[in-house]
Parts: structure tokens; C-alpha cells; sequence
């Protein structure tokens, strides 16, 4: 049970970057890499901050702003230099490693005897592992209804529309760039904040913890969209928040039956390529099963 409930958490946490991931990779169909660097960025802002005697909620705001930034970044590098997107990320993720460098001092940054958000707000008589369960569920309810509400705006609906049809949004008068841009900063801002909240978590921050962050963003994203649909925007957001929680699960349940640690990279890589293909795996067993009629 103990571990179930830890899994979970650890689900809701990386949940914001799945979010994050799925608003670049889905609603704004860039394959953008610059979460590499705005994950341990947030999680080095935070842990700075948090050493410096902050408390935890400016702290996580701040680590926001940060990641905000680097979206930004991204975003000019992409609408206004025209490098292309997948490259711009790769350009802002790598000038990221030196930046958290800077941001932290060193390499890992502890936070042992730190008050991070889950020791601050833990119910008195809570253990750790539920606070972290119900601090996660919180926040993430907050922000994936604040999320919702925004992408029902008029914004967020032409954010939507850039990246399902730019032609036609460019004909009714919407900058592209602009909303590009917007795009890419509300995601690097979710994927900070998670950054923000495994650091607290784990009791560290790390400025290679960014490794592999966007194909565990693609495996939660694809997992859900599998497991749970995708029949309006509503149940896309779901679908993300629980393909993550089903992810960590997955992870825990491979490490439990005797995985390598070290294989798990590897491990998530092959379940995302897999889970990518499965459209033409499937398109291809129905034309099978059509000859076989």
C-alpha cells in the first residue's frame, strides 16, 4: 500500500510536465525538447530559493517565471529567428545546463533539512507519503481547472487553432507567432512547476534530472490518449493526468518484478515507440483482417 500510494504521488507530480508536454506535442504539434532544461531549471530555481531562506509557494512561483522564460526563449529562437522548433529546443535545453549550473552553484543541491511545501503544509498527524498525495492532488487539480478554463478563452481557443489549422487562424487576423510563443511559455511554466515539486519531493535537485523528461512527458501522454481517450479537450486533460499516474505505476510494477534501474531509460524509450506506432500496427491488422475476409 505504502508504495502504491508513493507511486500515485509521484504520478500527480510528473502529471504537470505530461501537461506541459501535451500542449506543445498535440495542441501545438511542435516536438518541443526544451523541457530537458525547464525541469531541473525549476527544480534548481526552487531549490535555491528554498536554501535562501524562501518560503515554498513564491519559491515554486519563481521556479514558474523561470521556466516561463526559457518557453520564451524557445519561442523567439522558433517564430522570429525561424530556426525550426525542434532545434530551437535543443539550442534553449542546452544553454539551459549551464544556466541551472549558475542557478545552484553545483551539480546537486540538497534539501534534506530544507521546509519544502510538503513539510510545510502536512496535516499534523499525516505521514509523509499521503501529504505528498494530497499536496499533489491539489495542485494539480488547481492548475488542470485553471488550465480548462484558459484554453475556453478566446486565447486559448487561438492557441488551439494555431496549432490545428495556422492558415485559417492567420485568416482571421490571429499572430501565430504570438500564440507559438504563448504555447511554449504555459508549457515550460507547467514543467518547471513540476521540476519544482519532484525536487521537494525527492529532497534534491539535480542538474541532470532533466535527462529523459520529454519521452516520460510522451509516455504519459501516449499511455492516457490509449488507455482513456481523447473525445473532446476535457478528456485529453484526464487522459494525460492518469496516462502519467498509469506510467509510474508501470515503472514501479518493472522494478518490482526485477528490472535494472540503469534499463529504465531504455525501457521507457521502447514503450513510447511502441505506443507511437500503434495507429499503423492497428491500420495494418485491418487491412490484414480485411484479406482474410
Amino acid at each position: 500500500m505504502d508504495l502504491m500510494i508513493a507511486t500515485v504521488s509521484q504520478g500527480l507530480l510528473w502529471a504537470l510536465l505530461a501537461i506541459g508536454v501535451h500542449l506543445t506535442f498535440r495542441v501545438l504539434d511542435i516536438a518541443d525538447l526544451t523541457v530537458e532544461g525547464s525541469f531541473p531549471l525549476g527544480a534548481a530555481v526552487a531549490a535555491t530559493l528554498l536554501t535562501s531562506g524562501w518560503s515554498p509557494i513564491p519559491a515554486i512561483a519563481m521556479a514558474c517565471f523561470a521556466g516561463m522564460l526559457s518557453g520564451v526563449v524557445t519561442g523567439f529562437l522558433c517564430t522570429k529567428l525561424k530556426i525550426p522548433a525542434l532545434l530551437a529546443g535543443i539550442l534553449t535545453m542546452i544553454a539551459l545546463y549551464s544556466v541551472n549550473l549558475r542557478v545552484m552553484g553545483k551539480a546537486n543541491l540538497p534539501l534534506l533539512q530544507q521546509e519544502t511545501i510538503f513539510t510545510a503544509y502536512q496535516p499534523e498527524g499525516m505521514a509523509m507519503p499521503l501529504t505528498v498525495l494530497l499536496i499533489g492532488f491539489v495542485i494539480v487539480l488547481l492548475i488542470s481547472v485553471a488550465y480548462y478554463i484558459f484554453f475556453g478563452t478566446e486565447i486559448g481557443a487561438a492557441i488551439r487553432a494555431t496549432g490545428c489549422n495556422p492558415h485559417m487562424i492567420r485568416a482571421n487576423g490571429i499572430n501565430t507567432d504570438v500564440m507559438v510563443v504563448l504555447g511554449l511559455l504555459f508549457s515550460n511554466g507547467l514543467v518547471a512547476i513540476s521540476g519544482a515539486l519532484v525536487a521537494q519531493s525527492n529532497g534534491f535537485a539535480d542538474v541532470g534530472m532533466g535527462v529523459g523528461t520529454i519521452v516520460i512527458g510522451l509516455a504519459s501522454v501516449i499511455i492516457g490518449e490509449v488507455l482513456f481517450g481523447t473525445r473532446s479537450f476535457k478528456n485529453c486533460l484526464i487522459s494525460v493526468i492518469l496516462g502519467s499516474i498509469v506510467y509510474r505505476i508501470v515503472i514501479a510494477a518493472v522494478l518490482q518484478m526485477g528490472m535494472p534501474p540503469n534499463d529504465l531509460k531504455l525501457f521507457t524509450a521502447i514503450l513510447v515507440a511502441i505506443a507511437l506506432s500503434l495507429p499503423l500496427i492497428q491500420a495494418r491488422f485491418n487491412r490484414l483482417k480485411k484479406g482474410a475476409h
